[in-house]
């Protein structure tokens, strides 16, 4: 049987996104988010507790996190969580995780945005075969549909019927 990987956060940025563009033209994106929960000890004291998590973006959803995404904002990032291991600068072994993002919301909007975009973006990865452009294309602005003259109301609205019930049981069900 399968498993599943998957993670869900809404944060705020860290720092600006960090870039970096390889050599097979590939580019990646990296940044801190923190996650905030609030709650009241058992003495009564309000706590609250901060969680930072390292995302990781690719290609598309890059280019889009270099574009929009600036320390403080608020982002939506769904994707899965990735084990990962290094050596620091005195070569001691460590090891973590890194959210590998495969969709994106920017989440409060960006400047401009007026052309009823709903801000997400998913990876090429995580789109279905069939979609052959890909998700971080502009889309196009729609010309505001005419609103219909408002009508007047007519027909009057008849009560609903009494529910009367037959048995011993009040219940209508």
């Amino acid at each position: 049987m399968a498993g599943v990987n998957k993670v869900i956060l809404l944060g705020n940025l860290g720092s600006d996104p960090e870039m970096r563009h390889l050599e097979g033209g590939s580019v990646v994106a990296r940044f801190n988010i923190a996650t905030s929960e609030a709650y009241t000890s058992r003495t009564g004291e309000r706590v609250e507790q901060t969680e930072w998590h390292r995302i990781e973006l690719w290609d598309n959803l890059a280019k889009i996190a270099e574009q929009y995404l600036r320390k403080g904002n608020q982002v939506y990032i769904e994707g899965k969580i990735k084990s990962e291991s290094w050596k620091d600068k005195d070569g001691v072994e460590k090891t973590g995780i890194r959210i590998r993002a495969t969709s994106m919301t920017l989440v409060g909007g960006r400047p401009n945005a007026g052309d009823g975009s709903d801000n997400t973006y998913d990876s090429p990865a995580a789109q279905a075969p069939q979609q052959a452009q890909p998700a971080a294309a502009p889309r196009p602005q729609a010309a505001p549909a005419p609103q219909p003259a408002p009508r007047q109301q007519t027909a009057r609205r008849e009560p609903d019927p009494v529910f009367e019930p037959s048995g011993d049981d009040d219940l209508p069900f």
